[in-house]
């Protein structure tokens, strides 16, 4: 049976070695957080504000595209006398 001053030196080893663990993890977590951090500086992301930006703007000149084929078959018709060469693709979702 265990006395009481091994029950105390038994907690008091184990409260080490707690805390030992618990501050090996906050380093660790530290060097992970530099080490995705280095990673993440390193290749070539965009923000999400950029993203859609260039989107917005991607949706708007395709937009135009299909405005100016429209445009084109329409004057086709004008000179050929009712017959396109091209077709209108139209919006893919």
């Amino acid at each position: 049976m265990r006395s009481t001053r091994d029950n105390l030196k038994f907690m008091d080893d184990l409260a080490k070695v707690a805390g030992g663990a618990v501050q090996s993890l906050g380093t660790m977590r530290e060097h992970v957080k530099a080490i995705v951090s280095s990673f993440l500086s390193e290749i070539d992301l965009v923000t999400r504000e950029e993203f859609e930006r260039v989107e917005a703007l991607a949706q708007k000149a395709r937009e135009r595209q299909i405005e100016l084929e429209k445009r084109l078959i329409s004057l086709e018709k004008k000179i050929t006398g009712g017959k396109a060469a091209l077709k209108p693709k139209g919006k893919k979702k």
